[in-house]
């Protein structure tokens, strides 16, 4: 019990920070809606576009979640609140999960606004489709969440985090973007979610291997 209310208790103070300043979110909004917007005008929505929806929509996400993710523990360097939340009592398990909620929630918000944005552009009828596509967003987003969030911590020390940041996570997220890709675009052409079980398994087994990795780790991460 004390567990998870260390963890709620960092996870409610990312959120509340993020929500007086809104720095992480609203570049990332607005960095997501530039990106679709601009795909929007270089490809052509001819027949045959809609096979590409889903890899364009996650393109937009990993993009703009990399903004989310890079502020994770560099908003602690200030004052060294870093130092000070590695010796609270809470274990650096609880600090990493905390975080990783925090940036789960932002994340999310900036993917269900930037959705609304996708369906508009690319005149894409979400009606019916919303469910799975939820449940997609929630299994890839975490992973996208815990593997961001460790890293952010790993990069949080030096010079060039904004670079290096991005060069790390993304070929780690191959399988999960690769994964989102396929099944958002199956969605929204009409195949049956059972023809992509296997990445839908994919996104399954990733949460739950990276997940488990980085609480092991995060104390090596952290503390060093």
């Amino acid at each position: 019990m004390m567990y998870l209310r260390q963890i709620l208790t960092i996870a409610g103070k990312d959120l509340r920070s993020e929500i007086r300043t809104k720095e992480a979110l609203n570049s990332s909004v607005a960095f997501s809606v530039v990106i679709l917007i601009l795909f929007s005008f270089a490809f052509d929505q001819a027949e045959g576009f809609e096979a590409f929806l889903g890899g364009l929509l996650w393109l937009a996400y990993s993009f703009a979640g990399a903004l989310v993710l890079n502020r994770s523990f560099a908003r602690e360097l200030q004052n060294d609140c870093l130092d000070a939340l590695i010796s609270s009592p809470a274990p650096p398990s609880a600090v990493f999960l905390g975080k990783a909620l925090a940036n789960y929630g932002l994340l999310l918000v900036v993917e269900l606004l930037s959705l609304g944005v996708f369906a508009v552009l690319y005149d894409v009828r979400l009606s019916g489709k919303l469910p799975l596509l939820l449940l997609v967003s929630l299994l890839a987003t975490w992973g996208m969440t815990v593997i961001g969030t460790t890293f952010s911590a790993l990069t949080v020390n030096l010079t060039m985090r904004e670079l290096m940041l991005p060069v790390l996570i993304y070929p780690l997220l191959i399988p999960v973007l690769m994964s989102a890709m396929v099944l958002t675009t199956g969605m929204l052409t009409d195949v049956p979610i059972a023809t992509n079980m296997v990445w839908l398994r994919v996104l399954v087994a990733f949460d739950i291997v990276f997940t488990g990795l980085a609480v092991v780790f995060i104390d090596d991460v952290l503390v060093g």
